[in-house]
């Protein structure tokens, strides 16, 4: 399985004419590129393996994911020897560019899908280690054995914008957007979900059962809606319900109603008061208290 990365520590470990650094760069270092999670994974397991061996290097990433980061526009060509492209499609204007900016560099492609061998972007590398569309046999991807971080907790957001009914009290616009804004801070893994149910859309759950099982897998839910509380606590997942209507209402009720202490009122939506209630649903005295209520709400099946 760590063939293809032998083979190319092997590669950028051989002699070459000139001095300086490796660029790292992948479809995730252009400015319009995409970055996936197996990009960044391969990236990953390529900037291990460059530490290990004690090669110097840098990685560009798009301005547009990591703009802290450094750019593809701001790499100088002058300080590096090499440059490794890793992940994705070797093919396309944007690649074949790559081989004119830096003409001067050894170019290595490392794990990546060749859909025309003939395409500049191939045969502008001087060795290209596919992961697939060559005459060789398909190599595992790099982003199998890329090393991991702790996995982040899954939170499900299930959200509410009509409910017209309650007039100039409703603040659903503003609680929604503050929380959307929050949550995207979090490390987290974030699935948005509905209440609603249909039978004509595939992103929404079209029974009951389909919701439970989904807030079931949930570390946490998120939600402004009074079922995305009482179903969530059902399924035994703790809830960090905020209830949009300015002076409390159905939400708040069910809150009292079900004795759950993590119900945000919409005037009191703010980071730090978020941040407290996240922390004690995620912690073991959350996870045990929604243990209870789903012991007292009962698993009641026909």
């Amino acid at each position: 399985m760590h063939g293809m990365l032998e083979r190319a520590m092997a590669e950028l470990g051989r002699p070459h004419g000139g001095a300086g650094r490796i660029l790292l760069t992948g479809w995730f270092s252009f400015r319009d590129g995409e970055v996936t999670a197996g990009d960044a994974l391969a990236a990953r397991q390529l900037t291990a393996a460059l530490d290990r061996s004690g090669l110097a290097h840098d990685t560009a990433w798009s301005p547009g994911f990591a703009p802290g980061e450094m750019s593809l526009e701001r790499a100088d060509p002058t300080r590096y020897a090499q440059l490794l492209f890793v992940c994705g499609p070797a093919h396309g204007a944007q690649v074949a560019r790559l081989h004119e900016r830096f003409a001067h560099c050894r170019r290595l492609a490392v794990g990546v899908s060749v859909v025309d061998p003939a395409d500049p972007a191939v045969t502008g590398f001087h060795r290209v280690l596919a992961r697939d569309g060559t005459a060789e046999p398909p190599c595992v991807d790099l982003s199998a054995t890329a090393p991991l971080g702790s996995g982040p907790p899954l939170a499900v957001v299930v959200l509410t914008r009509g409910q017209g009914e309650y007039g100039v009290r409703r603040c659903h616009a503003e609680v929604s957007e503050s929380l959307t804004r929050w949550v995207h801070g979090k490390d987290c893994a974030r699935a948005e979900a509905d209440t609603r149910l249909a039978v004509d859309d595939w992103r929404r759950c079209a029974t009951p059962e389909q919701f439970l099982s989904l807030v079931a897998r949930a570390d946490v839910v998120l939600t402004t809606r009074l079922h995305g509380l009482v179903l969530s606590l059902r399924a035994g997942t703790p809830v960090l319900a905020v209830d949009p209507v300015r002076g409390g209402a159905k939400v708040s009720a069910q809150g009292r109603a079900l004795r759950w202490p993590a119900v945000v009122a919409a005037e009191g939506v703010a980071p730090d008061t978020l941040d407290r209630w996240w922390d004690w649903c995620l912690s073991g005295a959350g996870r045990s208290a929604a243990a209870r209520r789903a012991r007292l709400m009962g698993n009641h099946t026909a």
